[in-house]
């Protein structure tokens, strides 16, 4: 695992360095594995957020098949759990994948299981915190996702934190009797930047 990117945040903002890890409503935080599989397990009983997630059927997940796929596949990634500031309670998990150190790319994925968070902007400030990990502590050059066109709230989202729609699979996946496209997006280092010089 990455241990070096997943240090407690500090709330101390000194002139000129920015508080990576956390936000206004959320926290990017290390993984626990033991307490967090048990939760990520509850999530995964929910078709609809596997649905946003996967585009293959519906999987059910024990705490321990989730724990020792974490385990196995961490040290690939950069991951965090999502925690809402307000109470500190795990809503869900970001991470950065497939990082090509030669060219500068990587992947994003996001999600959020606690349906109460979903729609209120938390996905957005965390998805905007991880893109500040990327560019300013990873030095990266672009950060791409893909989404399904049935996820409209997440498109809209992505939409808001700076990516833009670069290509589609068209008719790519099939959901209930309907085709719809896989939806490719990016985002490059020059404009993140640009964004912060008006947020």
């Amino acid at each position: 695992m990455n241990t070096s990117a997943l240090s407690k945040p500090t709330s101390t903002n000194t002139a000129g360095i920015h508080t990576v890890f956390t936000g206004k409503l959320v926290r990017l935080a290390a993984y626990d594995l033991e307490h967090d599989s048990e939760i990520v397990a509850r999530w995964n009983q929910d078709s609809e957020y596997q649905q946003l997630l996967s585009s293959g059927p519906a999987m059910l997940w024990s705490p321990r098949q989730l724990k020792e796929w974490m385990e196995k596949h961490f040290d690939e990634m950069y991951g965090f759990s999502i925690r809402a500031l307000d109470d500190d309670r795990l809503i869900g998990f970001v991470d950065l994948s497939g990082i090509d150190w030669v060219t500068g790319n990587c992947w994003v994925g996001i999600g959020i299981g606690e349906r109460e968070y979903w729609g209120k902007g938390y996905g957005r400030e965390a998805m905007n915190l991880v893109l500040r990990f990327a560019f300013e502590s990873l030095n990266l050059k672009r950060v791409s996702l893909d989404v399904f066109e049935y996820n409209q709230r997440a498109y809209l989202s992505y939409c808001k934190c700076g990516f833009k729609e670069e290509g589609r699979m068209r008719q790519w996946m099939q959901r209930g009797g309907e085709r719809f496209d896989l939806i490719f997006m990016g985002i490059l280092r020059e404009e993140w930047e640009e964004r912060q010089k008006i947020t």
